[in-house]
This record gives structure tokens, C-alpha cells and sequence, in this order.
């Protein structure tokens, strides 16, 4: 057999009617071409990695990667992509939205030499986002603006979720890739510091066919935080960002419920006992739908992980309690201790939290 020069990879979720009908255009767009397409997918409920496994059974240029147990789309197009042999690997979604008659100009550029990069672009001549909504259409180019001005990028549409890649170039990029969120283009794009030639396709973006946008609230946290990882030159994990902003929010929690505890007549130590209790409850179901929505505990595993955070936080109080004591000991300056003790209490719950409640399996 011909070895595929191209690898499409396709991250899915709940996409069983969708998944046939984009490899069929796949197919019908690159005539000639030696290709094969992954789909990597996340335990979809709707069993799309069974539909694909079937198709697979037609046809061996079909491969299925079904993830349990981890959830994303950057992590899937990762794994795919490494997953692969091929040359050259595009990445496009399963809702039919991305031009799959674009695949042949892109690998005709990185064929050539042309470029390491190829972008589906919306934003440039000849491309149009098609069937965004206003409100949609006007969140892509707000983003689009943020990530140009912060992250010094300058290509049009660093928000497209359509791209093709030389698969050597990604490989030395990948070990600094984020698993979490869901712009795999920007990371590698601010990750390469400039260090990938580029060059954008216009496409015009479809309307979805079946199913529904995965697209949430969640998702501007997502972007929010692979920015800050990438101001930090990565020395902070997305992961790790998100799970300090929940504690940031568990801290104004906490001090509502103390307020009110107090309000209603309870002594100090009781109030604050409840105020603590509270604030642990809520960092727990925000960072297990937020921070690890990719290992969201569920089930019995749910109510086991709370316990194990109860007793994780317990000790992160001690210390806490026990480097600011220490180091206003050293040098009486209220705040300083404070923010040391505190720094210190989300670095051993992130920690111990990554370790024992949200460990993969």
C-alpha cells in the first residue's frame, strides 16, 4: 500500500452523523492523494467511535483513537497528530463547517517548501465566516484581537480551528503544548515564537449540519488562561492558572459566608468553620467542571473526590498557616506573610489535589 502523505485529524464529540459524511468529502476532495484520517474521540455518548470503527472496517484509511477517562479538544488534535506517520497532518472539526476542498491548496504549500504552516483563514481575501452569528462573529474577532496584541502574532486568524502542519515541525513543538483547552493553533502558534513560515487559505466557514456547537461559557476561561500561560513563557500551567482563579473566587466565597454565618449569631470559630466548609465545597464543583473538565469525576467518584479535597485543603490550611507564621516571624510584614502563606496553600492543593482527587486512570 501507497503510505498516506497526509493525515487529517478530527477531534470528536457526539458527531456519529457527521463523521461518515466528512470522510466521504475527504475522500472526494483529494482524488489522487494518499491520505488517512484519524478521528480521535472522547467516549462520545452518541458511540460516534463505533460509527467510526465501522467506517474504519470499509475502509483502512479510517483509523479511531477513543480517549476514556480525558476530554479535550487541544489533547485529541496532540494525540492524533503524534499518532500519525504521515508527512504532513491537517487538523478541521467533524461539523462539516471547515472546506475540505482547501486540503489539496494547503498541502500543495507545504509540498513545495512554501511554508511550514498552512491556516484556513476566514479573515483574509476571499475567506468570510459565513454562518457566524453576530454575537459569535464578534467574540472571534475580539479574541482574534487579544491574541494578536499580547501574544505578538500576526497572522489574521490565529482563532481557526482548520489548519495543515509539517508533522517533524509540530513534533518539536508538541512537548510545550497545553492538553487543555480548545485553540491548538494559537498555542502552537505563540509556542513557535515566530519559528513556523505560515501562509493563510481563505475559506468560507460553513453552517453545521447535525449535532450541536460544543462551544460553551467554559471556553473563554480556556483562552483566557492559554494566554496568561503564554505571557508566563509557560512557567505556569493553564491547569494550574484556572485552579488559582477558582481559589481567588473561593476567597470571596468564603468571606460571604463568614459574613453571614456571623450575622446570624455564630462565634468566630463556628463561622469561620462554615465559611471554610462552603468555600472548599464550591472550589471543588467549579474546579471538577472548570480546572478538570477533562477528568470530571462523576458518580461515586464525585462524592469520593469531595472527601479527598475536604482533607487535601485541610492540610494546604496548615500550610499555610504555618509558612506565613514563618515568615512573618523572619520579617513582621502582614501582607508579605499573608500572600507567602497563601501561595503556599494553592501550590500543595493544585499538587496533592492533581495527584489524589483528579489523578488519571
Amino acid at each position: 500500500m501507497t503510505p498516506p502523505q497526509l493525515c487529517i485529524v478530527v477531534p470528536t464529540f457526539n458527531e456519529r452523523d457527521n463523521a461518515p459524511v466528512l470522510f466521504g468529502r475527504i475522500d472526494a476532495a483529494l482524488k489522487g492523494i494518499p491520505f488517512e484520517v484519524i478521528f480521535v474521540d472522547d467516549n462520545s455518548p452518541d458511540q460516534t467511535w463505533q460509527v467510526v470503527r465501522d467506517l474504519a472496517q470499509r475502509d483502512t484509511r479510517v483509523r479511531c483513537i477513543r480517549r476514556i477517562g480525558r476530554r479535550g479538544l487541544s489533547g485529541a488534535c496532540i494525540e492524533g497528530i503524534l499518532a500519525s506517520s504521515a508527512p504532513f497532518v491537517a487538523v478541521m472539526d467533524a461539523d462539516l463547517q471547515h472546506d475540505e476542498t482547501r486540503l489539496s491548496a494547503m498541502l500543495a504549500l507545504l509540498q513545495t517548501n512554501a511554508a511550514d504552516l498552512a491556516v484556513g483563514s476566514r479573515y483574509v481575501g476571499g475567506g468570510s465566516a459565513g454562518s457566524f452569528s453576530g454575537t459569535r462573529a464578534g467574540g472571534s474577532k475580539f479574541a482574534t484581537e487579544i491574541a494578536k496584541r499580547l501574544l505578538h502574532i500576526e497572522i489574521a486568524d490565529p482563532m481557526s480551528g482548520f489548519f495543515m502542519v509539517r508533522r517533524d515541525r509540530f513534533e518539536e513543538l508538541a512537548p510545550s503544548l497545553s492538553e487543555q483547552g480548545f485553540k491548538i493553533l494559537l498555542d502552537l502558534i505563540a509556542t513557535a515564537k515566530g519559528g513556523l513560515r505560515t501562509v493563510e487559505v481563505p475559506y468560507t466557514f460553513g453552517a453545521r449540519v447535525h449535532g450541536e456547537s460544543k462551544l460553551d461559557s467554559l471556553v473563554v476561561m480556556d483562552f483566557l488562561g492559554l494566554i496568561l500561560a503564554k505571557l508566563t513563557r509557560d512557567l505556569v500551567s493553564l491547569r494550574f492558572l484556572l485552579f488559582a482563579c477558582v481559589g481567588g473566587i473561593g476567597l470571596f466565597v468564603h468571606l460571604a459566608a463568614l459574613y453571614l454565618a456571623l450575622a446570624f449569631g455564630a462565634a468566630f470559630a463556628v463561622a469561620q468553620g462554615i465559611a471554610a466548609f462552603v468555600a472548599m465545597t464550591g472550589n471543588f464543583f467549579l474546579n471538577n467542571r472548570l480546572t478538570y473538565r477533562d477528568q470530571r469525576l462523576r458518580g461515586a467518584r464525585l462524592i469520593r473526590g469531595l472527601l479527598a479535597f475536604y482533607i487535601v485543603c485541610s492540610v494546604g490550611l496548615l500550610a499555610n498557616v504555618g509558612v506565613a507564621f514563618s515568615v512573618y516571624e523572619h520579617e513582621a510584614i502582614w501582607w508579605l506573610a499573608g500572600v507567602a502563606g497563601a501561595l503556599m496553600g494553592v501550590v500543595w492543593n493544585y499538587g496533592i489535589s492533581s495527584l489524589l482527587v483528579w489523578r488519571r486512570r
